[in-house]
């Protein structure tokens, strides 16, 4: 939990709500590049190069030009405003690495499931991880480049999401479209704690 002190000393310290994020999705989607984008500190990266190890047990399909991957996890630090601070924890990409998944979620309050386009079946696995477990997120479209354009309904309609979970399109590259990105996803875990209690 942080601190955070007013410039006025008659007004006492408060505490600043720490909330942890996860920022998941297939291997090569960008989760390291949004981790470090948004970033307000130096990100925690623990990328290692590919090596001939991987051959035959990474599917590099799409993204033949990756050199790096994460072998644990991402972790950087964004201040949304004095009251609210987001600890956000990049998962692992690769099938092999899917186990720590479980000890990155223990904790997090919510998700955002980062997709390609190109590959948009290597999205299924993160947002069946989350609704399994009944972690709120959203879908955020990384728009490549060189990626066929799809409107938000569509990627919605193609992943088969539930009609409350926000899609967002983004580039990963920049920190305002990555804040943004979660902000949506602020707004979405107050409307669905407002929803479990309305029905509890």
């Amino acid at each position: 939990m942080a601190f955070v002190s007013s410039d006025d000393p008659a007004e006492p310290e408060f505490a600043a709500a720490a909330v942890k994020i996860l920022i998941a999705g297939g291997f090569g989607v960008g989760k390291t590049t949004m981790v470090g984008a948004v970033s307000e500190i130096a990100p925690l990266r623990t990328e290692e190069m590919l090596s001939e190890l991987s051959a035959g047990v990474d599917d590099l399909t799409g993204v033949e030009a990756k050199t790096t991957t994460t072998v644990a996890m991402d972790f950087g630090r964004i201040t949304i405003n004095p009251e609210l601070i987001l600890y956000i924890f990049g998962t692992p990409g690769q099938d092999r690495f899917w186990f720590l998944w479980d000890e990155l979620a223990q904790g997090s309050l919510g998700a955002v499931v980062l997709a390609d386009t190109r590959r948009l079946d290597s999205s299924f696995a993160a947002v069946d991880f989350f609704e399994r477990r009944e972690i709120p997120f959203v879908v955020a479209v990384n728009c490549f480049d060189e990626a066929p354009t799809y409107t938000p309904d569509e990627v919605r309609d193609a992943l088969d999401l539930d009609p409350y979970v926000p899609v967002q399109l983004c580039d990963a590259r920049r920190r305002d479209s990555g804040k943004e990105v979660l902000l949506i996803l602020m707004e979405h875990l107050i409307q669905h704690a407002r929803t479990q209690l309305v029905q509890n």
